[in-house]
């Protein structure tokens, strides 16, 4: 009489189509907030903020924005103006999605950047190239 509940796997199968949808929009909001500027901190002021990526929680009452400065790492002194924008962010977010209850926002540097650019250097040393260009000696016999 066991019944698989759909609740249980839900966790190890990633986030639903609800989170996604949300978080992309959240993101979108994000996005548009920041590129209107209008930041009380001068840390603020004059930045210019990516969000690349939003994950929402399964109850969607937290959000983690990874965010860049356009392509490279934000300055610490404007992460940490932007930690302290968050309730500021979240009443925006609030206005701008219909939700039953605004989200708490979380930031987190975005690294992916980071990591694929490393990931060229390493495919790009002469020692990694050899191995992935196939050798014309090295035909099929059958």
């Amino acid at each position: 009489m066991a019944r698989s509940s759909s609740r249980g796997a839900g966790a190890a199968a990633g986030p639903s189509q609800r989170q996604l949808r949300v978080a992309e929009e959240i993101r979108h909001s994000l996005a548009a907030i920041f590129e209107r500027a209008d930041f009380r901190d001068p840390d603020l002021a004059n930045a210019r903020i990516t969000v690349t990526e939003v994950r929402a929680s399964p109850d969607l009452k937290h959000m983690t924005a990874f965010v860049s400065g356009l392509g490279r790492d934000l300055p610490p002194e404007q992460f940490a103006a932007l930690k302290r924008a968050a309730p500021f962010l979240r009443s925006q977010i609030a206005k701008a999605v219909r939700l039953k209850y605004a989200p708490d926002l979380h930031f987190q540097p975005d690294t992916a950047l980071d990591y694929a650019l490393h990931m060229t250097r390493v495919l790009r040393q002469p020692e990694v190239a050899r191995d992935l260009t196939p050798r014309p000696d090295s035909d099929e016999e059958g």
